[in-house]
């Protein structure tokens, strides 16, 4: 990896290497670097140590530290994760410091501080502040085992 500076402004391109990118109302399919900015950027895949998203999309973003604000991603990955009026299928952190106004579809974590966000499954040690959970244990469960129960009729009926 290059120690250069790299921007990128209303562009295109296929891949974007530095050490320090500031990337603006562009697409691009894959960004690495040390320090990434990025704002109205589409992106593929994202992968940092220091990633910050303003109004941004990306499939698949892998940081040590992630920043997202009113930004869209398909799976994220950090030691540190912030969301803030964001939205994410699934999001794996050693620690959410802050997610605030956002929607996860799974959120996995240590620990989660959460504001005024909605996830569909919430696993973590510790949660502080309000989230609203589609399941909780209990409903999991009960879940699963309709499924179960289910799939094994459907089985049984289909060896007939």
């Amino acid at each position: 990896m290059s120690r250069e500076t790299v921007e990128l402004e209303k562009g295109d391109a296929q891949v974007v290497e530095g050490e320090f990118i500031n990337i603006k109302n562009s697409s691009v399919r894959t960004v690495e670097g040390g320090h990434i900015e990025m704002q109205r950027v589409c992106s593929m895949t994202v992968d940092g140590e220091n990633i910050d998203v303003t109004q941004g999309a990306a499939c698949v973003v892998k940081a040590e530290a992630l920043n997202m604000k009113k930004s869209i991603s398909l799976v994220a990955v950090a030691e540190n994760a912030s969301l803030n009026s964001s939205c994410s299928v699934i999001t794996v952190a050693d620690g959410i410091d802050e997610v605030s106004k956002s929607n996860v579809g799974v959120m996995v974590a240590n620990n989660i501080t959460s504001e005024n966000t909605s996830a569909l499954i919430v696993v973590a040690n510790n949660v502080e502040g309000h989230v609203t959970t589609l399941f909780d244990w209990k409903s999991a469960l009960a879940f699963g085992a309709a499924i179960g129960g289910v799939f094994g009729l459907v089985k049984l009926l289909s060896k007939r």
